[in-house]
């Protein structure tokens, strides 16, 4: 059981207005061995707020970082468009700001080094801070100095009074996944050496919504971004959203660069800013119809699937992923529609999915096996993954786009 929220995680206004509401599902990451598939599994209520005061958009309840954490199995080195994305930031942020071997690239929630291993090369001092210890442990394999532990006000603190100050500091898709907001972005603001930059990244709520991004939404998201909430947040923490550009990753992400108080705003900034504003990014009725069109979407997603079956049509899926997750539970797709999922992580392989337990196997299986079509759950990789199953394609596999409708490639 967990407590439902009363007030806003960001500013801490009440009076929380709903958005949606995707009943009651297992956590996203929490695979099953097949010892477990008999045994409880914990659900939690998955229902999407917004602050009508600083316009953040949140969950109705936290679920404890120790039950979300504990067991992950999400190693972001697996994306070959996350790698090229990653490299191409390291390379640019090195050679704007003038990096050199006396600066130092913090990250928060570094995973494997997947992003820090760029700078290493580029011969810059690194630092990672990742809460998870088997993740934790394959970054230092690779070379990349890492903490285990949770960033926060109190590290952030600790890391200052050790003397460390940060040149940049990165954190990618991780605002959203904390329990103190206010904290975590102090603890940056804390950790940033004067005239540092930190770079966060996270999915933007407006492509959520205009896209039908429901799936982006899962326990340890529980903040969902514009950049007009952000910039309240930043301010409130004695930072300044210095400039912001829309980027593509994970279905729509915003990249913002946060500096201390008395940074200019870039004009790109306050255009961006400008533009939501006209949109009514800060009002109910930018939401009112989000959760029609995902209930629609729904509809029309499961009753392709069950035509496609009752043809006589065998379907597998790709990615044991959060959102693949959130997506099948809620749509309700089990083994009655999908025969099982694939995974390039051999570390989710021989498990099953979290509340559907479709067993997950490797993606050469698409290849021997032939499933006729193919529900591509991480739709945000997805020519990186059309591109990997060339072969599959070329035999007459099928691959099915589900967001933002569903679409037969």
């Amino acid at each position: 059981m967990v407590d439902r929220i009363d007030r806003c995680g960001g500013c801490g206004a009440s009076g929380l207005e709903p958005v949606l509401d995707l009943g009651v599902s297992p956590l996203a990451n929490r695979l099953c061995s097949e010892a477990e598939l008999s045994g409880p599994e914990p659900r939690y209520p998955l229902e999407v707020l917004r602050c009508d005061h600083c316009s953040l958009v949140q969950l109705s309840c936290v679920v404890p970082r120790d039950a979300l954490f504990s067991r992950y199995v999400y190693f972001s080195s697996y994306s070959d468009t996350m790698l090229a994305h990653s490299r191409e930031l390291a390379l640019e942020v090195v050679a704007s700001r003038g990096l050199g071997a006396q600066s130092l690239a913090l990250e928060i929630a570094s995973n494997d080094g997947y992003l820090l291993q760029y700078y290493r090369d580029a011969g810059v001092k690194v630092l990672g801070i990742e809460p998870a210890s088997n993740v934790a442990e394959v970054a230092r394999g690779r070379g990349i100095a890492t903490r285990t532990a949770f960033f926060g006000r109190a590290l952030g603190a600790e890391l200052r009074a050790e003397g460390i100050a940060a040149d940049v500091v990165h954190a990618h898709n991780v605002l959203a996944h904390v329990d103190d907001l206010p904290g975590f972005v102090h603890g940056i603001a804390d950790v940033l050496a004067p005239g540092g930059v930190a770079v966060v990244e996270v999915p933007y709520v407006r492509d959520l919504v205009e896209e039908v991004e429901f799936d982006t939404i899962y326990h340890e998201h529980v903040y969902y971004f514009s950049a007009t909430a952000i910039a309240r947040l930043l301010e409130r923490e004695g930072l300044v959203l210095a400039d912001v550009e829309r980027v593509a990753i994970h279905g729509g992400s915003l990249r913002v660069f946060a500096m201390h108080r008395g940074a200019a705003m870039s004009s790109r900034a306050r255009t961006l800013l400008a533009e939501e504003r006209l949109l009514g990014i800060d009002q109910a009725a930018f939401y009112r119809d989000f959760a029609a069109r995902v209930v629609a979407l729904r509809e029309e997603t499961v009753e392709l699937l069950r035509d496609l079956r009752a043809k006589g049509a065998r379907i597998a899926a790709y990615g044991a992923s959060a959102k693949g997750s959130t997506l099948l539970n809620y749509f309700g797709i089990g083994s009655a529609e999908i025969d099982y999922v694939v995974d390039r992580s051999d570390a989710k392989q021989g498990l099953f999915t979290p509340g559907t337990h479709l067993p997950i196997l490797a993606p050469e299986t698409l290849l021997s096996d032939r499933p006729d079509y193919v529900l591509l759950l991480t739709w945000n990789f997805k020519d990186e993954i059309l591109e990997q199953q060339r072969a599959y394609r070329e035999a007459g596999g099928r691959f099915i786009l589900p967001v933002p409708r569903p679409q037969i490639l």
